[in-house]
């Protein structure tokens, strides 16, 4: 199908990803310390209780996308779920930054109970939404566009959140909240403003592409993904690019509070360690959206393949790099974090756009499409290197000894820094490893394309 796909439409898909983006960064980059320095759990419960939730969570992908693929409405198979669960998805984010007056072992139940909803009504909305760029086009080049712009408004939801969140925080604080009333009052405000995004995706985009009329079984169809060796290098590379993330997100807060603490800066001054963070956060994610920007034309020259390895060797040498910089140096630990952002971006709309070439070479390959089937399985190497990331820190805090609000030892320290750096840079080059196995070329592919246009007409 040759149809382009207006700019409007491509707008309006990459809202979805600025609704959701919010909050997974809030979660990634927030939830440890708030329960941790917040609720005051401490940060080896916290690994464990993010580990059993993430691991049943990452059951409901693959089931998510089975039911999507079988849910038929005169709006489409994926988009009426950007609108049933757009406030629920709000609400439960509000919930799970609250913290009733509930003893030690209230606040660990309240813990689990909250975080497993919002992850259940999280892979609800974001399956469907994933799924829904497999259906707007099979063009591949509109699919890397497509994918680009998502992740635009990706990017763009984390700059917000990561930009406002410190100062939302102190204006709550000022006008007399609590810390835990803080963090609660800002999540409501992203929440509100996630709902109306979702909405907002799901009225300007339109589902187009028609798979081949097969009746599907549900057995076939986990069959035929266990088969195609293509989706198990990618399940594997997208686990270690999100370990990667997640390290790195789970201790920029803990990296600025006890590592870097308040320094001056040259032409700004003195800076708080909560602004120099949220400031990291915020060049973080821009250099990612520029790393964005440079993966269609970058992949359009060299392949998806080359640019994806490339980019994450590179993410792996300058997070190493970024281990052995001090406190004093700030720059140059801002200008490593300018260049770890651009090489990381540009693997994240490959790894969608490559998914897309799966679902496709599956159809090609079996005569049966299962594309909310495939693309549960990029949420779902999501939340596993969400999980295992999430997971080990709060594990590697504990390991090190780590003790919240107050003064660090050594260990601890040392172990906070290679929680930025040296483990964050193992999964990068895990990922590059998967993807020298990956065999669905961009010339390949193309031919993949033509003879499935064919069976469809």
């Amino acid at each position: 199908m040759d149809q382009k796909i207006c700019l409007k439409e491509k707008i309006g898909y990459s809202f979805g990803d600025f609704a959701s983006s919010m909050f997974w960064k809030i979660f990634s980059m927030f939830l440890m310390i708030f329960y941790t320095d917040v609720v005051e759990l401490s940060p080896a419960s916290v690994g464990t209780m993010l580990l059993l939730t993430r691991l049943w969570d990452g059951l409901n992908d693959p089931i998510m996308g089975i039911v999507a693929d079988r849910t038929s409405t005169s709006k489409g198979k994926f988009r009426p779920y950007l609108l049933w669960v757009a406030i629920p998805f709000g609400i439960i984010g509000v919930l799970t930054f609250s913290t009733p007056e509930f003893g030690p072992s209230g606040k660990l139940i309240y813990a689990y109970v909250t975080y497993t909803l919002m992850m259940m009504v999280y892979t609800a909305i974001n399956v469907p939404y994933s799924s829904l760029m497999g259906v707007m086009t099979d063009n591949s080049d509109e699919r890397t566009s497509l994918a680009s712009f998502r992740f635009i408004g990706a990017y763009s939801g984390g700059i917000f959140m990561t930009a406002s969140i410190p100062y939302l925080l102190d204006f709550f604080r000022e006008i007399g909240s609590s810390e835990a009333g803080s963090y609660q009052y800002s999540v409501a405000i992203y929440a509100v403003v996630a709902a109306f995004f979702f909405i907002m995706t799901y009225l300007w985009t339109k589902e187009r592409v028609k798979p081949l009329e097969v009746k599907n079984s549900i057995w076939k169809d986990v069959k035929d993904l266990g088969k195609n060796a293509q989706w198990f290098i990618m399940l594997g590379a997208g686990i270690a690019v999100l370990i990667f993330n997640s390290l790195r997100d789970g201790s920029i807060m803990y990296y600025f509070k006890y590592f870097i603490k308040d320094q001056t800066v040259p032409l700004l001054g003195e800076m708080k360690w909560d602004k120099l963070a949220g400031a990291y956060m915020t060049i973080w994610l821009v250099t990612n959206m520029i790393g964005v920007l440079l993966a269609k034309p970058v992949s359009a020259r060299i392949g998806k393949k080359k640019t994806f390895i490339g980019a994450m060797v590179l993410a792996s040498f300058f997070s190493i790099a970024l281990y052995w910089l001090q406190p004093g140096q700030i720059g140059l630990i801002f200008l490593l974090n300018i260049f770890i952002g651009v090489t990381a971006g540009i693997v994240l709309p490959l790894i969608w756009s490559m998914y897309a070439d799966i679902a496709d070479y599956s159809e090609w390959k079996t005569g049966r499409r299962a594309t909310g089937l495939v693309f549960s399985s990029s949420s779902m190497s999501q939340k596993m290197g969400w999980t295992l990331g999430g997971a080990v820190t709060g594990w590697l805090l504990a390991a090190y000894g780590f003790e919240a609000n107050a003064e660090q030892s050594f260990e601890s320290l040392k172990g906070i820094r290679l929680m930025i750096s040296i483990y964050p840079a193992i999964g990068a080059a895990l990922s590059a490893l998967f993807l020298l196995l990956y065999k669905l070329s961009d010339k390949y592919m193309k031919q993949v394309i033509s003879e499935l246009a064919e069976k469809r007409r």
